[in-house]
């Protein structure tokens, strides 16, 4: 089928705009004609997510290229980490055969750390040999982010290998080193690992980008870097990207990558450096065959009103218009539902912390961010039981294996705000066992039995009035489109700051509270995590 374009054109390599004449053979750009003409709108390269978690919408692939997709989002690259940490091998293949189902260009990885830890319990594990067999199987691009940097660093035979299998195919290696300085930053980026998502100071980035790692600009749900990182785009065009990592969906059905693309402009960056970090970077870096407007590429492209609003008008992808004035043109596909979940109803009384004549360690989350800080709290006492202190916003807070019965490990966090009730999520990186907050015991234990009884979730829950959110495929997605889903994700957040949280998106915070990967004290099911010292520690001080 041919089809022909006549508009401005952006071409975003040879840093022009000309009034121009696209011609389209079987999905293929056949020709590109400079010609005379007054035109109202722009077409342009479709913008690309550089590191993403599509589980993090709550939605399957197929759901949510219809929402990307309106936002001139034409490709990703995902790392299906979380549904791995659920499922193996089987959830990665999940991922897979639901993208495969629509005309999107869902570029997934290999998983390189599943589980992410030792230190916590998993449903899947990912091999040496799963990996090899993903990237024959499937034709894989890359490793998935290698957040055990410990392990690259202490040379763990097991992660060498894993890096070894995509540096013997020529494979680039997504990293994962917040805060990771000097010599041991050196020896990770020697090991072959040259990107990085987790950089939140700009002298950070800097001594990352001298060591030749590209730098992931951030702006998800939970952590967002735009603000101190955005100067890259002008200072070091070529080695950096736009990433959103973590998506929920009341945040996807409003944009993607485009609104960094416009706030980019806005900050009065060059617009073809703007467009080279939305469609350019991850092309070349990743090796994606996703059109970039030359003859013989795909006809993968945008049609904007104008290069200031960039307002979506239409999505191409090979082709085929997938998006039109805010609306998918993509089909709706059955759901299939996969899922892990072998614990039990909990008690009360599983939640007990024994008082010590000591003072409790508490994590103490930050707005916005998906490190904590470390802090203490005198131990309030009811009835031989150490309890939330409302008064001081130290909140109980715990882990329950989802994959097993075992006994909840139980913490105390600081932020959360809540006055009343509890939320519980099976939304907990990296492994997705079932953490929840609250202001009793008695309220954790019913939010983590909700969950439970939904075989995944999200729930907030006050006195008998509960409020959900089912997430059926593995605890982490729903089968529900992202209007239906975004819309109870939203009540539920409004739920919980009608409970007294101040947070801008709770349960995105309560879903980091488990990665231990991440500074600085943190919560497994097996208990509380230093992640500083890379070891657990009691819960109460010494």
């Amino acid at each position: 089928m041919s089809l022909m374009f006549e508009s401005n054109i952006v071409d975003i390599i040879n840093e022009r705009i000309f009034p121009g004449r696209i011609e389209i053979e079987n999905g293929k750009i056949l020709s590109i004609k400079e010609i005379e003409g007054d035109f109202d709108n722009f077409i342009l390269p479709g913008f690309i997510d550089s590191h993403i978690h599509i589980e993090s919408s709550m939605l399957v692939p197929s759901e949510f290229a219809k929402v990307a997709s309106i936002h001139g989002t034409v490709a990703t690259v995902s790392d299906p980490h979380e549904i791995a940490n659920v499922l193996g091998i089987e959830g990665v293949e999940y991922m897979i055969n639901n993208a495969g189902k629509v005309s999107f260009k869902f570029y997934f990885g290999a998983p390189s750390c599943v589980p992410a830890t030792n230190f916590e319990t998993s449903g899947g594990t990912i091999t040496s040999k799963d990996i090899e067999e993903l990237f024959d199987k499937y034709h894989l691009k890359y490793l998935s982010e290698m957040m055990n940097y410990p392990g690259v660093i202490f040379e763990n035979e097991e992660v060498l290998e894993k890096l070894n299998i995509a540096k013997k195919r020529g494979l680039p290696i997504d990293g994962h080193s917040p805060n990771l300085r000097g010599k041991d930053l050196e020896k990770y980026v020697q090991a072959g690992i040259l990107t990085d998502h987790e950089t939140t100071e700009l002298d950070e980035a800097l001594e990352k980008i001298s060591l030749g790692m590209k730098i992931l600009i951030r702006e998800g749900s939970a952590a967002k870097d735009f603000d101190k990182l955005n100067s890259l785009i002008s200072t070091h065009n070529d080695m950096v990207m736009f990433c959103s990592d973590d998506k929920h969906p009341d945040d996807l059905i409003n944009g993607h990558i485009n609104l960094m693309v416009k706030r980019a402009i806005e900050n009065g960056h060059n617009l073809f450096k703007v467009l080279k970090v939305a469609s350019l970077n991850p092309v070349l870096h990743y090796n994606l065959d996703v059109g970039l407007l030359r003859v013989g590429d795909d006809a993968d492209f945008i049609i904007v009103n104008n290069l200031s609003e960039f307002r979506i008008l239409n999505t191409f992808i090979k082709g085929t218009k997938v998006a039109e004035n805010g609306h998918s043109l993509l089909p709706k596909i059955e759901i299939e539902l996969v899922n892990k979940f072998n614990c039990q109803e909990k008690f009360p009384y599983n939640f007990i912390v024994k008082p010590k004549g000591k003072q409790i360690k508490v994590i103490e989350v930050i707005d916005g961010e998906i490190i904590t800080n470390s802090t203490t709290a005198d131990e309030y006492i009811i009835y031989s039981n150490v309890v939330s202190d409302i008064s001081q916003d130290v909140l109980k807070c715990a882990v329950v294996n989802r994959y097993d019965n075992a006994k909840p490990a139980i913490g105390f966090v600081k932020g959360f705000g809540l006055k009343t009730g509890a939320i519980a999520s099976s939304v907990a990186h990296d492994s997705h066992n079932i953490i929840a907050v609250g202001v009793s015991d008695n309220e954790i234990c019913k939010a983590v039995n909700a969950v439970i009884n939904l075989g995944g979730g999200l729930v907030a829950v006050d006195g008998t009035d509960y409020t959900t959110l089912p997430l059926p495929v593995a605890g982490l997605m729903s089968d529900e489109n992202a209007y239906e889903v975004a819309e109870k994700y939203s009540l539920l957040q409004e739920k919980v700051k009608s409970f007294g949280s101040i947070l801008k998106s709770p349960f995105m915070t309560l879903s980091f509270l488990a990665l231990l990967v991440i500074t600085k004290l943190k919560l497994s099911d097996k208990g509380l995590f230093d992640a500083e010292k890379f070891s657990f520690t009691d819960i109460h001080t010494e």
